[in-house]
Formats: structure tokens, sequence, C-alpha cells
């Protein structure tokens, strides 16, 4: 990779290239129509969200920059057939104003509990992609009656849970980086103030280069199951992620003890943009896990 960008700064094009491939593939799955949308006012803020379809709920939490149309566009259509889906646009994403609020995990997890209580929801199943997956993690721990099952998609509790390259190339993002591409299309799409979008950028960039870990004993008393889906090249740190697994009882020889009630799942030949992409193959997880 380094050869091919030769005298350039690689995150940059990666980036672009990514987000590019992503947004056109996940746009082309969004065809359902909310039965309900709206703000919820939680926290001194207003978090847009949308329901879909009926049934037993799970909530839905996008990956960094996203909206619910680019990161669940696919998903939601298959889910809502027998689930109430409740997607949801963390601070400054898509329909969501952005906010001076410092951007922090504790407060955005608190931020979805408050959209569940708007919504008269006491308990669901919750699945989260990228950072949303750490706002996941978070949630679980800060209210753990609020998660039934807990689906964590290419994220993690910490910063460490990343490879050093990924981690590095956060220090190298720059506001510009993202001008002109699909995510600041989606943005000036559905954003109540397009003027906001260079603040929502540096916003994110510090929030994004911030280190957390929300420790270890902490995600050892997650009660609720927990299904994790990693690509085998998502940037994930793989000993990382089978510590955790082992922290939430896996990594056992379920021949001679009995299988664990959490799951883990490494897809072959998938990269952290890609994964998301594997419609049904995350259905498939989604549907053995959560029934």
């Amino acid at each position: 990779m380094k050869r091919v960008f030769k005298g350039t700064n690689v995150s940059k094009p990666v980036l672009i290239i990514a987000m590019l491939v992503f947004t056109v593939l996940q746009g082309k799955g969004q065809q359902s129509k909310p039965t309900e949308s709206g703000y919820a006012p939680v926290n001194g803020i207003k978090v847009y969200y949308e329901v879909y379809g009926e049934g037993r709920p799970i909530v839905l939490i996008h990956g960094a920059f996203y909206t619910i149309e680019m990161n669940w566009g696919q998903l939601i259509p298959e889910l809502s057939k027998t689930r109430k889906v409740i997607a949801i646009e963390l601070q400054g994403h898509g329909h969501t104003p952005f906010s001076d609020r410092k951007l922090d995990l504790a407060t955005l997890a608190s931020d979805v509990a408050g959209v569940m209580d708007y919504l008269k929801v006491d308990s669901a199943d919750v699945a989260g992609y990228s950072m949303g997956g750490s706002v996941a993690y978070k949630l679980a721990i800060q209210s753990p009656k609020r998660v039934r099952k807990l689906v964590i998609i290419s994220s993690t509790y910490k910063s460490s849970g990343w490879l050093p390259a990924v981690t590095n190339a956060f220090k190298g993002f720059k506001p510009e980086f993202f001008n002109n591409t699909p995510l600041k299309a989606a943005y000036d799409a559905v954003a109540p103030d397009k003027t906001k979008w260079i603040k929502f950028v540096e916003q994110m960039i510090a929030f994004a280069g911030t280190p957390f870990d929300m420790g270890d004993s902490n995600v050892t008393k997650i009660t609720a199951p927990v299904l994790i889906i990693s690509g085998d090249n998502d940037g994930l740190d793989k000993v990382e992620l089978m510590k955790t697994y082992e922290l939430l009882g896996g990594g056992v020889s379920a021949d001679l003890s009995p299988m664990p009630k959490s799951h883990l799942a490494i897809v072959p030949s998938q990269s952290h943009v890609g994964l998301m992409m594997q419609t049904n193959t995350i259905l498939g997880y989604l549907d053995g896990f959560l029934k």
C-alpha cells in the first residue's frame, strides 16, 4: 500500500475509496420506509430515530460519519420483516443536529437509552457497527437491563483492540480529507444545518483520537449474550479479540463443557468496510443468534 501511494498521506486515498464503495453499495438497499420517525429529546440534544416493522425490538447504532441509510440500508428491509427495528443517528450524524457537547462513549450510550425511554422500550437486542459497536458495549455496561442480546460488528471496547496501523491513521486525519466524499454528500442531504460540517468533522477527529478502555472487568460482567462479528482483515487485533471473547465466556472446548452463550464469527477475506456489505452473511449470523 505504501508503494502505491508513495509521497502521499495513505489514510486519505484509502478512506475516500472505501467510502465510495461503501456508499454506492449500501445506498441501493434502502427500500423500506419508516413507520415512524422523529426526534427524541435526550441529554440536552435532539436525537433522530426511525422505526420499521413490528415484533421484538432491535436497536441499530451506526458507525462514525454514517447515516442510518448508509450503514443499515441493506439490512433494515430484511430485519423489519419480523422485528421492530429502531435505528438511531448519533450526535451530529445525519438528521441529528450538531452540538458543541463533548463527544464521549458514556454520553452517546446514555443517548441511546434515552431514545429507548422516549419510545417506551424497556429492553431490546442491540447491534452496533464500528463506533456504534463501542457505544453498544458501553450501553451494555452502563444499562445492563436495557440490552437483551448484544451484536458487535467490527468493533472493540478499548483503543488497543485496533491494530497500531489503525490507531496511527486516526492521528493523521484532517477535516479537508472528508471534503468531496460521499460522506459529505450524505451529510448535506439530510443535516439540519449544513454549515456545521467542519465543526462536526473536527469534533469526530478529536473523538476518534482519544484513547478509551471500558475495562476487562466490566466486559466480564456483561450479562447479555454477545455475538462478535469481525472481518479477518478489518483492522481489529485478533489476539485482543480472542481475549475479549474469553472474557465473555468463549474460547472453551465445547465438547468437554457447555457451549458458551456468546458467539464469535470471523468472516474470511473481509475488511472493515467490506464486512458491513456482506448482508446475507450478517443476516445469517443474526438470525441464528437472536432467535
